[in-house]
């Protein structure tokens, strides 16, 4: 069963480029665990028609898929990601994450 990840990240006015940037450097560590399909940050396309919800100028979503749930729990309890989550929680306003699998 393949886990679908979708981490919607707000951070604090002004500080997406600064939390986008260590999400950047942490990514190569990210790619090379066990079970890790595809890990991405993606922020608002220009130029959409009227249909498109924005996310907005301090947020952006990261793109996860994972083999297994038991990849994405180890992932969650990785050393780099401990250190992710020290060195941008105070630039965080809000983290939402939705776990979802095939419908």
């Amino acid at each position: 069963m393949t886990v679908n990840v979708i981490a919607h990240i707000t951070a604090k006015p002004g500080k997406r480029g600064e939390v986008l940037a260590a999400f950047k450097a942490n990514v190569p560590a990210v790619h090379a665990e066990k079970g890790c399909i595809e890990y991405n940050a993606v922020v608002d396309m220009e130029g959409v028609g009227g249909f498109q919800a924005k996310l907005g100028e301090d947020s952006f979503a990261v793109i996860e898929k994972w083999e297994t749930m038991d990849d994405l729990m180890a992932h969650a309890a990785s050393a780099h990601m401990k250190a992710y989550g020290a060195k941008t929680k105070d630039l965080l306003d809000k983290r939402v994450i939705h776990i979802l699998t095939s419908a």
